[in-house]
């Protein structure tokens, strides 16, 4: 007796049809299970077996072979156990209808309950690719699951919700729900609560506007890490694409917070400077995505830049070039979105207080090299804008006036975006940190006055031409903020002013 039951299966980003095959057939007593499976997948025969006994139904007394197909890609995880389970069951006899239009994932508890598994959200969206009619995926996931439109997706708890279905005894409806796209703002920290700091919050503009990536410089408690919290509240709200792909990210991860339908709030990702490379990029034998891909579509703070990992943070090179991070291991090679922004903060010194206008540094002067050489030249080349955070006087501090409010930033930002969106429309750029060299050419056109400062700044501060590159990238955000079609030399100037404080440190 034969029978065969769809399912799918995860690499990477990327969703494949799986197809589990049941043969019984006379001879001693025996389950195997084979088409490349891991350790989680062989597992499976006994909670299938002890599932299959406890919810009152005969396991079959025969030779059973459970082949998952293809068998030349390697199987992970219990996600097979509710396709294997049908699969048999099916051969047995023991469930009428016809199955063939369905797809079945979720693990199996031993009394038949039917538990979350990680990936659904893309697993599904392979499933509607392929023309799959129906799956059945677990009640936990039903939040996701209920964003995908055009195909029917059922939520089970248990084996016999499935099989009542199948069988025409108890229909069940379909859990599409339209995604709500809008974003709430109740829990959004805002800019309005940092006081001061005027400079650091227009360098945080420019870098919201175009996209950089930058580095905050400061003595403790000047406010870096409150002001790094506060930029996703003046990012642009994410499209659903957008959002589509970041859910499907963190679905992959097991990282999607319970009754979640997309993520629609730009991520902010903190690892702590203790993080492996392999926590910041992902792995595992089939690589799963690190905190680079969990911050795609947001930001990736990264508080004392110094003390990572020298490998961690030298992992950073190809993300931030290219926009996407590849990880190769043994089991293969896959690649995860990495749009993302980062923004490192970093004491001036290891005492913290070099430059400080009230306190003295104490370190030696060898011990700020040493500091400082923590962080390598080509990942301070890679990084837009270098912002230098000063201390707070006691006046600003205890001012009563109003500071301006992330909305409000939030409304130029989006403008600049709007005219970026314009400006790249049908090249695949999102802005203007993105532009190639060819673009940045072609978009980049400065006046006479501005070209002078920037050929002279070239020279006297020995720029290279990655750095040259990012200043007119710099420069064009800084003018599309002002909604200028050419760069003057006003926004020239302030590039540069935010490629100078690498020269200042560690050119000492």
């Amino acid at each position: 007796m034969f029978a065969k039951a769809k399912s799918l299966g995860l690499f990477g980003m990327d969703s494949f049809r799986v197809v589990v095959e049941a043969d019984l057939s006379n001879g001693l007593p025996r389950f195997d299970i084979v088409g490349l499976p891991d350790a989680a997948v062989k597992e499976s025969r006994e909670r299938v077996r002890a599932s299959i006994k406890n919810c009152h139904f005969e396991f079959p007394v025969s030779r059973i072979t459970v082949n998952i197909a293809p068998a030349d890609v390697r199987k992970e995880g219990p996600i097979y156990d509710l396709p294997i389970a049908i699969a048999i069951l099916k051969a047995a006899k023991q469930i009428k209808g016809n199955i063939d239009d369905y797809a079945f994932v979720g693990e199996l508890s031993l009394d038949g309950e039917i538990r979350a598994c990680n990936g659904v959200l893309p697993m599904l969206l392979k499933a509607r690719e392929e023309n799959i009619g129906a799956v059945f995926v677990p009640f936990d996931n039903q939040t996701e699951a209920s964003v995908v439109n055009g195909i029917d997706v059922f939520p089970v708890k248990n084996i016999f919700e499935v099989i009542r279905h199948i069988s025409g005894e108890s229909q069940m409806a379909p859990c599409y729900k339209p995604a709500e796209l809008l974003e709430t703002e109740d829990e959004m920290l805002d800019f309005a609560d940092v006081k001061g700091q005027h400079n650091a919050k227009r360098a945080l503009e420019i870098a919201a506007a175009g996209g950089h990536n930058c580095l905050l410089i400061g003595p403790p408690g000047t406010g870096k890490s409150m002001l790094a919290k506060r930029l996703p509240s003046i990012l642009p709200q994410m499209s659903f694409g957008e959002q589509l792909e970041t859910t499907k990210l963190y679905s992959i991860a097991g990282e999607l917070p319970e009754g979640v339908q997309l993520i629609t709030k730009r991520p902010f990702r903190s690892p702590h400077h203790t993080v492996s490379a392999q926590g910041l990029t992902g792995g595992g034998h089939s690589p799963r995505p690190g905190e680079i891909s969990l911050a795609h579509n947001g930001v990736m703070f990264m508080d004392e830049f110094p003390e990572f990992d020298r490998r961690a943070k030298e992992s950073l090179r190809q993300p931030l070039e290219d926009g996407v991070i590849t990880i190769t291991r043994t089991g293969g090679t896959v690649s995860y979105p990495s749009n993302l922004m980062v923004v490192a903060a970093m004491n001036p010194c290891p005492c913290g207080y070099l430059g400080h206008p009230t306190r003295e540094c104490i370190c030696t002067d060898a011990s700020k090299k040493r500091y400082r050489d923590r962080v390598s030249g080509p990942i301070l080349d890679r990084i837009d804008l270098h912002i230098e955070v000063e201390p707070v006087d006691y006046e600003k501090l205890s001012s009563k006036s109003k500071e301006e409010t992330s909305a409000e930033i939030r409304k130029r930002v989006n403008r600049a975006r709007e005219i970026q969106r314009e400006r790249f429309k049908g090249t695949g750029i999102s802005c203007n940190a993105k532009m190639t060299p060819k673009m940045t050419k072609e978009y980049c056109v400065l006046s006479d006055e501005a070209s002078n400062l920037l050929k002279m700044s070239f020279e006297r501060l020995g720029l290279s031409a990655r750095a040259y590159d990012k200043i007119l990238r710099i420069a064009r955000t800084a003018a599309d903020l002002d909604e200028s079609e050419n760069i003057e030399f006003v926004h020239v100037a302030e590039a540069i002013q935010y490629r100078s404080l690498d020269r200042k440190y560690w050119g000492e």
